[in-house]
């Protein structure tokens, strides 16, 4: 008897899998997370990359206009080295909102795989200035400038948008924070941490925690978010000026190195 193709009788036929609405939305849920996750990285790890190369450029390329219009002011003369360069010129400019106005560098945040921890400060802490290419750090309007008798306090971020003060936390006693303007350099050292509420403002007054009393010290305050990837509180770093260098072309010598080669990029 020839063999046969035909299904036997009681051949069971595979069920046919029904899609339900519940199916379908998990499978949304599930993709969606993936996006949301695709999103993140590329938020807080890749377009942070990018933006603190681009801030770091920008403010590189400040630090090189400032010094080659310092050179052309004064023809031929070079700056004599001092160590006591008399009072810190304190800039009096009005600035508008987002208008740059200083450099800061801060060895400490260097790493052998990023990019120099140069950036550009600019007059305001709104999302225009810290979420910007080529801006990243703001200054708060109601504290004073650089060199001026009272608190310097600065802000950015510490994740994604170039992460001006990503490593804020690894500051050490003595590290020294510096601050370039048209009018030269101003030398900044490290004293000590502080963690507060975001409602705690009173850290900005030109003497932190005590805005009723009137300034003696030349101090600078940054502050960021923390902790890393939240906004629960705020990490603040309290610094004393340690020195002033007049030239925007005359940077302290612990540093020469560095500006030069940002000049030359």
């Amino acid at each position: 008897m020839p063999a046969t193709t035909d299904a036997p009788d009681h051949a069971v036929e595979r069920p046919r899998h029904r899609v339900s609405v519940v199916g379908v939305f998990g499978e949304l849920l599930l993709t969606a997370g993936v996006l949301i996750l695709l999103f993140l990285g590329w938020q807080l790890w890749w377009n942070d990359a990018i933006m603190a190369g681009q801030q770091s450029d920008s403010a590189s390329s400040q630090v090189k206009a400032w010094a080659e219009q310092d050179r052309a002011g004064r023809g031929t003369a070079v700056p004599v080295p001092t160590t006591d360069p008399g009072e810190p010129v304190v800039d009096s400019t009005e600035y508008g909102n987002a208008e740059p106005f200083a450099v800061v560098y801060i060895p400490r945040f260097n790493t052998p795989d990023t990019f120099d921890s140069v950036r550009t400060v600019a007059q305001g802490i709104g999302l225009d200035v810290l979420n910007s290419f080529s801006l990243g750090v703001g200054h708060y309007p109601q504290s004073q400038m650089p060199g001026e008798i009272g608190n310097f306090a600065i802000a950015a971020h510490r994740s994604a948008y170039g992460g001006g003060m990503h490593e804020i936390e690894q500051l050490q006693l003595g590290d020294a924070i510096y601050v370039q303007t048209k009018d030269g350099w101003y030398t900044y050292r490290f004293r000590d941490f502080e963690y507060v509420t975001p409602e705690t403002i009173d850290v900005l007054a030109p003497v932190p925690h005590h805005p009723d009393l009137q300034p003696t010290d030349r101090i600078i305050t940054l502050t960021s978010c923390n902790p890393l990837y939240s906004t629960a509180e705020r990490i603040i770093a309290y610094g004393v000026l340690e020195s002033w260098q007049p030239g925007a072309a005359n940077p302290p010598a612990e540093i020469a190195d560095a500006v030069a080669s940002w000049e030359n990029d």
